[in-house]
């Protein structure tokens, strides 16, 4: 079971690392091209920013605290947050009729939600 939520944080972590790197250093215009980035028109250029820093936050918050082994409880934190992010990345693709890119929404949601349940369970205690 820990290799599994090592597996699914580490995969979630390069992820969301590479997404909130992007978001952070590309353009609202030029994420707003890509394909999937229509999204970004409801939204300002600061708020983009500050969705690209939760994910790279997300991603090091998966790793780091249990590699280090330095308050190791932010794992399950960080993919809570994920979780919520997501959620909030599916309402928004849902409300713009971009059906195709929630079942992305809904497979990070299930596996950060895996995360959190093998993180926090109550097998944990």
């Amino acid at each position: 079971m820990n290799i599994a939520l090592w597996i699914t944080a580490g995969l979630l972590a390069a992820a969301f690392l590479v997404s909130g790197t992007l978001k952070l250093i590309l353009s609202k215009e030029k994420l707003a091209a890509a394909p999937g980035g229509g999204w970004t028109e409801d939204f300002s250029a600061g708020a983009v920013k500050a969705i690209g820093v939760l994910e790279v936050l997300a991603a090091v918050g998966l790793i780091l605290p249990a590699v280090l082994d330095v308050v190791p409880v932010l794992v399950p934190v960080a993919a809570t947050g994920l979780v919520l992010l997501m959620i909030g990345a599916a309402i928004t693709h849902l409300r713009r009729h971009e059906t195709k890119v929630i079942a992305a929404n809904l497979a990070y949601i299930v596996l950060a939600g895996f995360v959190v349940w093998g993180r926090f369970g109550p097998h944990t205690l």
